[in-house]
């Protein structure tokens, strides 16, 4: 069992920037694709962001592109998400997760671990 520990978060006005961390396990750190959802109204599992297993290269919604960035923490197998420029759409919980072994790709389908999410809040 993969155990993702998520912290961060909290409430900020527009414009203001936060950052997310999500610390899990060696073995999930070197062979799962690890990603950031939030659930969309009416939705489950939004993607954020996702470093893919595959090519190890990062990727980001078009909603978050150009404000939010992922960094990796290989000696404490923690990923952070530096939220910047935020608006009041981006409210929601964020959950971390990570996929299956080898799995390379974004949908949430393929992300068998989840954390237990934190509450993001952006006011206007």
């Amino acid at each position: 069992q993969v155990q993702l520990v998520e912290s961060g978060g909290g409430l900020v006005q527009a414009g203001g920037s936060l950052r997310l961390s999500c610390a899990t396990s060696a073995r999930a750190f070197s062979l799962s694709s690890l990603g950031w959802f939030r659930p969309a109204p009416g939705e489950e599992g939004e993607f954020v962001a996702a470093r893919h297993w595959g090519d190890g290269r990062t990727y980001y919604a078009d909603a978050v592109k150009g404000r939010f960035t992922r960094a990796i923490d290989n000696a404490k197998n923690t990923m952070n998400l530096n939220m910047s420029s935020l608006e009041p759409e981006d409210t929601a919980v964020y959950y971390c997760a990570a996929s299956r072994p080898y799995y390379s790709g974004s949908s949430n389908i393929g992300y068998d671990y989840w954390g237990q999410g934190t509450q993001v809040t952006v006011s206007s």
